[in-house]
């Protein structure tokens, strides 16, 4: 570059000494080309330096809104879960912050269903806060769970250097779960055979190494409790889930239930979500793995259990399933190609693959919400309230420190309707205002 730029100079040197020089016209033409020719590469280089810059600076832009967006549904779903976790009741406690008469009657209430210890005088911050620290032995580990099956996938996509967005988090204020889990969007096309095995397995592996643990210990801190006829819903238990309750706490006796606090909840839901997406069916975790097995013939297994689940449903009169058919129907059960389909795995990931997907017969179950029979014997439940025109099952003290710890969505819900209830006259429907309280205390 140096010796083309002192050439030019001698050419236009020479230029201005002979004008008449026969060489002018050649030597001119010449320097003047090659002048334009740095000229624009050198405005080639800057524009390929800006675009680079520029696609440089949207690409983080994007990076930073996709994780804000990420953040934001975190939070949301913590929330969320938390609320279902702790049956709503920081909403029902909050007005007891702005009123002193709706103060006066959420701590009486409180006092009666959810009582304290002895010579402990608790303030609406107290209860406020007891009721967090209750959602949260549900939202706490469910998140820790959930964030370690999707840091699962996406940190095998950054090893690998396929394009993967941040885990998204998908809240639902909604019971039983508070949630509908969380995903990552990921680059189609971008992974071969082999990465697309390492990335859809390391996610179910990395959540159970998380659930197994948080359900032992929910499971120990908890046991069985007299079956209420007025609980709302019971969870369907698994193999793994039933041989865990019944290693610790033995099998059932007839009249009892095991009794769901926010740990066992959690380790519940975690088994549930994993089971669920280990169906070998289109985009799930189990049909990257099942393809990655088998190839295209994973695609007539999709089809046949879709069609065995449709049949199955009809014949047993259970449709716990139906919206997820659905979805897995309308997204495709088919596999898309990797990027190279060709690329060997190795007999481990086959061990390790057709492993993860047999946990579905010990994880999976076909009922997992199960709603109780609501009709109830009189002679049972001799208590009862002219006033409401309901009966009232009694409740002994150990009973209701018991529910104090109920499974989310259902924790506070067993007290109400149970022989405590009889004090301030509680109907179930009457939750998430301040008029609840009200009745109960004039109830009561």
């Amino acid at each position: 570059m140096s010796d083309s730029s002192q050439d030019s100079t001698t050419e236009y040197s020479d230029d201005s000494r002979d004008l008449n020089s026969s060489n002018e016209s050649e030597l001119r033409p010449v320097g003047d080309t090659a002048a334009l020719t740095r000229e624009e590469e050198a405005i080639q280089r800057l524009d390929g330096q800006i675009d680079a810059r520029l696609a440089w600076e949207s690409w983080h832009r994007r990076k930073r809104r996709r994780l804000r967006m990420s953040l934001i549904l975190f939070v949301l779903t913590f929330l969320s879960t938390t609320l279902v976790g702790a049956d709503y009741w920081p909403l029902d406690i909050m007005p007891g912050f702005f009123s002193d008469e709706a103060r006066v009657q959420i701590l009486t209430h409180l006092a009666r269903i959810w009582p304290n210890d002895p010579g402990q005088t608790l303030t609406i911050g107290d209860r406020f806060l007891e009721a967090i620290r209750l959602g949260c032995t549900y939202s706490c580990p469910l998140m820790l769970i959930l964030l370690c099956h999707e840091m699962g996938h996406y940190l095998q996509a950054v090893r690998y250097r396929v394009p993967a967005s941040f885990p998204y988090f998908i809240p639902l204020p909604l019971p039983p779960l508070g949630t509908m889990g969380a995903v990552i969007l990921q680059g189609r096309g971008a992974a071969n055979r082999k990465m697309m095995f390492d990335i859809a397995v390391t996610g179910p592996i990395a959540g159970l190494v998380v659930t197994i643990p948080v359900l032992l210990f929910g499971v120990s801190i908890s046991g069985y409790v007299p079956a209420s006829a007025q609980a709302e819903f019971e969870f369907g238990q698994p193999f793994i889930v039933r041989w865990i309750i019944e290693a610790i706490h033995g099998p059932a006796t007839p009249g009892m239930v095991f009794h769901w606090n926010g740990y066992a909840t959690a380790g519940w839901v975690g088994i549930f979500i994993t089971a669920m997406n280990l169906l070998p069916i289109g985009q799930l975790d189990g049909g990257h793995i099942m393809y990655t097995l088998i190839g295209r013939r994973a695609h007539w297994i999709a089809w046949g259990l879709i069609l065995t689940a449709v049949i199955a449903m009809i014949q047993l009169e259970m449709y716990s399933y139906v919206l997820l058919l659905i979805l897995l129907t309308l997204t495709g059960p088919r596999h898309p190609p990797t990027a190279d389909d060709s690329v060997p795995i190795g007999r481990s990931r086959y061990f390790v693959g057709w492993a993860t997907l047999a946990f579905l017969i010990i994880g999976f179950t076909f009922q997992p919400i199960v709603i109780p029979d609501q009709r109830q014997d009189p002679q049972e439940n001799p208590v009862f309230d002219p006033e409401r025109q309901i009966e009232l099952r009694q409740a002994e003290p150990d009973e209701l420190v018991l529910n104090r710890q109920r499974k989310p969505g259902t924790a506070m819900n067993s007290e109400k309707a149970q022989k405590t209830s009889a004090i301030d006259g509680l109907v179930s429907n009457e939750i998430g205002s301040i008029a609840r309280f009200s009745r109960l205390s004039k109830g009561g």
